[in-house]
């Protein structure tokens, strides 16, 4: 025989049962209710700061073929005019570099790059920071958009990958204007060594 079932305070024991349980409902209910609220304006905070504009307009870009050099600049041993660079930095830690930095920076990328950049004068734009050199590729390519068959058989390319300033690791975007059309389109570096089996700077002639 249960003996707290005959005991005359078996109700209270009932009641303080259910009453339990319901605290427990609604303290879940409570606690499901602010995730969703917080959700909700995180969803509405995000949606109200402004993006970053990351395309890049070949349109109003100048649509010339590379200068006499030097320096002149091939890509795949083909002249190419350096049109635009896009400059991204790596790792929570990293920043934007400064404008006095940018000659450094650039010829971190290939030797002799900093020359070619201020004979050619290209658009020079910094991005937010990256977290991987094929993310880093595939936006880059998706906001520049080249002509045609993303830039084959046409006279645009582009190369996007990982480079080092030092030991500081960054990301950089090239848009490159050739004097014949090609198939080289884009190209994304996979190791930071190929930048070197790609571009080549010649500062004499």
């Amino acid at each position: 025989m249960n003996f707290l079932a005959q005991a005359p305070f078996a109700p209270w024991i009932a009641a303080a049962r259910d009453h339990w349980v319901l605290l427990v409902v609604a303290g879940v209910a409570f606690l499901a209710t602010v995730v969703v609220i917080r959700l909700v304006h995180a969803r509405r905070r995000a949606a109200t700061q402004p993006q970053a504009d990351l395309a890049v307009d070949v349109t109003v870009l100048p649509d010339l073929p590379p200068p006499s050099g030097p320096p002149a600049l091939e890509f795949y041993n083909l002249p190419v005019r350096l049109v635009a660079v896009v400059l991204a930095p790596v790792g929570r830690a990293s920043e934007p570099p400064a404008p006095e930095e940018l000659p450094e920076v650039i010829d971190s990328i290939i030797p002799g790059l900093d020359a070619v950049a201020a004979a050619h004068e290209p658009l020079i734009r910094a991005w937010p920071r990256q977290v991987s050199s094929r993310g880093f590729a595939h936006s880059f390519f998706q906001n520049l958009r080249l002509p045609g068959e993303r830039g084959k058989k046409g006279v645009w390319s582009s190369v996007a990958g990982l480079f080092r300033v030092g030991e500081d690791p960054m990301m950089a975007g090239l848009v490159l204007r050739a004097e014949i059309p090609n198939r080289h389109g884009n190209v994304v570096i996979e190791n930071e060594n190929q930048w070197l089996g790609i571009l080549r700077v010649r500062l004499n002639r």
